[in-house]
């Protein structure tokens, strides 16, 4: 059985070897621990930044996401961005992803100030934007275009 809780301060280091296993998986760049480290510790001393779930399964933390937060002033509401996302290679396929994303989607229904989710994908990343769209997100409207010092 998969469970998805809110994540604690004690979950910190799990959380960053996520992060830094994905940027090393997906964009094959090697972060610096003590600054990953910080950054995940940083969320949790400021809840306004944003919050991370993650999913247990036999007790163990298998998978996270973070939720941060756009002011939408066309809906005079605030979207839920999903960012973050890692689920263990050996714990892929097995709906862990798809079972966030509906307690997520749960929680946006429930709450009035919250109008909608948004997240972002490698557009070479066919796997997971297969996963979205059965999920009955859409890539249609928005490019995401940035900028990084």
């Amino acid at each position: 059985m998969i469970i998805i809780r809110p994540a604690e301060p004690l979950d910190f280091e799990v959380i960053a070897g996520f992060q830094i296993a994905m940027a090393r998986e997906t964009e094959q760049i090697q972060l610096n621990k003590s600054t990953v480290t910080a950054g995940v510790k940083r969320v949790f001393a400021k809840p306004e930044l944003g919050k991370y779930f993650v999913a247990e399964k036999d007790e163990k933390v298998v998978a996270s996401l973070l939720i941060t937060y756009e002011w939408s002033d066309w809906r005079n509401g605030t979207v839920w961005w999903i960012q973050s996302v890692y689920v263990e290679p050996s714990f892929r396929r097995q709906g862990i992803f798809t079972t966030m994303y509906r307690r997520i989607k749960e929680m946006v229904l429930a709450d009035d100030r919250v109008m909608g989710i948004r997240l972002y994908v490698d557009k070479s990343n066919a796997p997971a934007r297969k996963v979205y769209e059965k999920l009955e997100m859409n890539g249609d409207h928005y490019a995401l275009y940035e900028w990084m010092k």
